[in-house]
């Protein structure tokens, strides 16, 4: 389950502006712009342009290249940046570009087109010489020469190829096809079948959904340095429950089957395999070291698979994560002779996220790696080294904690370990609700910002020389921007966005509070109203709009995003508030986990808490009309609020989990535990066992084809509110996924939760 992106722009209004404010009608805009619209925000290209997508570094390191599309997102050309000179050209012209790369809108299918967007699905790749592109157009792969223009079609087949890679040396091109591995020459010739047992239950080399979604794994395979063998990951889900996704669009409505595990049920059985390049017998990789206690490396179906690749020719390393996700064991394995290697165990008595607590790097000496971990309270990088000569003599061993601080390392982002070493990496070292980037040595000195400007940084090194690196920033009152910097601190921007500035955007401003423990900060937005008709007697009413749940964090040194709707929300006169409560990301691992086992409590407690000294602290905001809404999440959050309290007038709940039985496994069992040990806890956390507590009008929201938060959640809501006899409206989007995508839904749906609000919040009401 993933948050929904959310940023804010900082400016500090002043208290008395809006109690002085006695007219009911909105605040005119100033002289030469216009008042947002929900219209406005979902159009095509929004209201600041649309932005580079695929930007790629060349693996020679020379050029920076993104596909800039025109506002509908139909038509667009593949650009490059020439890192020499800072200039740029077309790399692939629109006419070409339109075959080879098709827009996400010519994808017809709902669930696929969510899943490239929220994946992140390349539309091309460079070969390793960089004279060579090699596009995905629908399922069908396309070579392209950079030298001469021309495309050839690489496949034909009716079914998709999927996940291309180019093998180490550019000469073969390597695909999944209906569960199996093929490759083929890029100059010709017929492709090979690598593997031959996939099915709809057996995955070789392919990514299934739990794994993609909360593991955050892309890729299940991988060439070996010298080309002549792969290693991928096969998975088994014979065992795998099924849900079953309606589509009653269709006079006669079909029914697709997604292999989805609960908590408790069945995980996919994973094991490790590697098959030479030109085909032959398979090889299992197996390492059962239960004699020493730690972690079975395939044939274990308690076992999870999250990462694994190649140290070098020959040589393997995988990591193991038991079912709970509080332990984490990586091995090195011999691939000639079976023999295999513990190097390290990660354990805590929190929890393990794949996406945030670990990232593993191998240096390009060949004898050590870098490792983050929570394990002295925030995320921080350890250097590791081991036996370059006889990796499988003994476990690494750490020598140095490179970071320190009471703050946390967000990811690793690119390592020079020549002349001396240098690692840089982005952290919210001085401020939480800023990511920056950072440098510091090898030799754990040099600790030094790389980034110049506050706000937030998502940055992409050179391949071949960390001296550069792609910077894509915001900040709360500088819209998105994407350059190309050097580590010196120079920055020449190629996009930067447009059209803010024709808009009359208010600005929240940064609140802090404390939790409902009375020692632990929270920290967040309000948006405060210039005017508006739902203001009476000077005093607004409050929506409170958080996400809440682990693995994320909302209130960020960043452009508004998602929410720009509250500026619609503003405009009308309510106030609106985000906080990110305990057991939320990015502050370590004592802030996180208070929720662990026991989702709710903790949350709304906070969220109580924030929501009494915000009435102290802004004494416009009428506490006698207050909301609540949310998504995902937050859409769960919501439920569980207008059950657990009662000062809140009602809520919009949108794609919620309504009991904890219905979500995924890993994500679940990682914060909840298995069902079978927590038997309380998901009664107690799940909003369908509290039905009859109901306060306020709820309007809950589900896409019907919701392959991430299943429509059973609300079904089984809706039944218990009836049941009990609670009143509730219901909208439900036919055939949306967990994103209720598309310019029509989402005008739609914003204008619905507009109008709740207003109906439910009005004054007199």
């Amino acid at each position: 389950m993933k948050a929904r992106l959310a940023a804010f722009v900082l400016f500090a209004f002043s208290s008395s502006l809006l109690i002085a404010q006695a007219n009911p009608s909105s605040a005119p805009a100033p002289q030469g712009r216009k008042e947002l619209t929900i219209e406005d925000i979902f159009k095509p290209g929004g209201i600041l342009g649309r932005g580079p997508e695929n930007v790629q570094w060349s693996p020679d390191g020379s050029k920076v290249s993104f596909v800039q599309r025109d506002d509908s997102g139909e038509h667009g050309e593949l650009y490059y940046v020439d890192v020499a000179t800072g200039k740029s050209a077309v790399l692939v012209a629109s006419g070409k570009l339109a075959a080879l790369a098709p827009p996400t809108s010519a994808i017809k299918d709902e669930r696929k087109k969510e899943a490239a967007t929220r994946y992140s699905v390349a539309a091309y790749h460079w070969s390793p010489d960089s004279k060579k592109l090699l596009f995905d157009s629908m399922g069908q792969l396309w070579l392209y020469s950079l030298d001469t223009g021309t495309a050839v079609q690489l496949t034909s087949s009716t079914d998709e190829s999927v996940d291309p890679k180019f093998s180490p040396d550019g000469d073969r091109v390597s695909y999944v096809r209906k569960h199996n591995l093929y490759e083929r020459s890029v100059a010709g010739g017929s492709e090979r079948q690598l593997t031959k047992d996939g099915d709809d239950n057996l995955l070789n080399g392919e990514v299934d959904w739990v794994y993609e979604e909360e593991l955050y794994s892309r890729s299940n395979y991988f060439w070996s340095p010298d080309g002549k063998q792969i290693v991928f990951l096969q998975m088994n889900e014979k065992e795998v429950p099924t849900y079953p996704i309606t589509d009653w669009i269709p006079t006669h409505a079909t029914v697709d089957q997604e292999k989805y595990p609960q908590p408790g049920d069945p995980n996919p059985g994973v094991r490790l395999a590697v098959v030479n390049s030109g085909g032959g017998k398979t090889k299992w990789i197996t390492v059962n070291n239960s004699k020493t206690g730690s972690l079975a490396l395939g044939n274990d179906p308690d076992v999870l698979i999250p990462r694994f690749g190649w140290v070098r020719k020959g040589l393997l390393w995988a990591m193991a994560l038991n079912r709970v996700q509080d332990r984490l064991d990586l091995y090195f394995v011999d691939v000639e002779s079976g023999n295999s290697q513990l190097i390290m165990t990660e354990s805590t008595d929190a929890w393990i996220d794949m996406h945030r607590e670990v990232d593993f790097h191998l240096l390009n000496s060949g004898d050590g790696y870098l490792w983050t971990s929570w394990r002295d309270g925030h995320n921080h990088i350890y250097l590791y080294y081991f036996d370059k000569q006889n990796p499988l003599s003994g476990k690494a061993q750490m020598v140095a904690q490179l970071t320190h601080g009471d703050w946390e390392v967000e990811s690793i982002d690119g390592v020079d370990d020549q002349q001396g070493g240098m690692v840089y990496f982005s952290a919210n070292e001085g401020d939480w609700r800023q990511r920056n980037e950072f440098a510091v040595g090898l030799n754990s000195k040099n600790f030094h910002r790389v980034s110049k400007e506050d706000g937030t940084h998502e940055t992409d090194f050179d391949p071949k020389n960390t001296k550069y690196y792609v910077d894509s920033f915001s900040a709360l009152t500088i819209p998105p921007r994407v350059s190309l910097c050097t580590t010196a601190g120079a920055c020449t921007a190629f996009w930067e966005s447009h059209g803010a500035e024709a808009y009359n955007i208010l600005t929240p401003k940064f609140v802090d509070f404390k939790a409902a423990d009375g020692t632990t900060t929270l920290q967040g937005t309000i948006l405060l109203p210039p005017g508006g008709p739902m203001i009476a007697n000077g005093k607004a009413p409050l929506i409170v709009d958080p996400y809440g749940g682990p693995g994320a964090q909302t209130v960020r040194d960043a452009w508004l995003g998602f929410d720009l709707f509250d500026q619609i929300l503003a405009q009308q006169g309510f106030a609106v508030l985000h906080v990110d409560n305990r057991g939320m990301a990015n502050r370590g691992k004592a802030f996180a986990l208070p929720i662990k086992h026991n989702f709710g409590p903790v949350e709304l407690s906070d969220q109580l808490a924030s929501v009494k000294q915000a009435l102290e602290q802004f004494p416009q905001l009428d506490g006698n009309r207050i909301g609540f809404w949310g998504w995902s999440y937050g859409g769960y959050f919501t439920l569980y609020a207008l059950e657990n309290s009662d000062i809140f007038k009602g809520g919009v709940s949108v794609a919620p989990v309504t009991d904890w039985h219905n979500y995924d496994s890993i994500y679940t069992e990682r914060y909840m535990g298995l069902p079978k040990d927590n038997e309380d806890g998901y009664r107690k956390s799940s909003p369908v066992n509290f039905a009859a507590k109901l306060h306020g009008n709820l309007l809950e929201v589900h896409g019907t084809s919701d392959d991430n938060v299943h429509m059973q959640n609300t079904i089984q809501m809706i039944n218990q509110f009836i049941e009990t006899g609670k009143h509730f409206q219901l909208m439900l989007y036919p055939g949306k996924t967990h994103g209720i995508a598309g310019l029509a839904a989402r005008t739609h749906l914003f204008h619905l939760i507009d109008d709740h609000f207003l109906e439910i919040l009005a004054p007199g009401k």
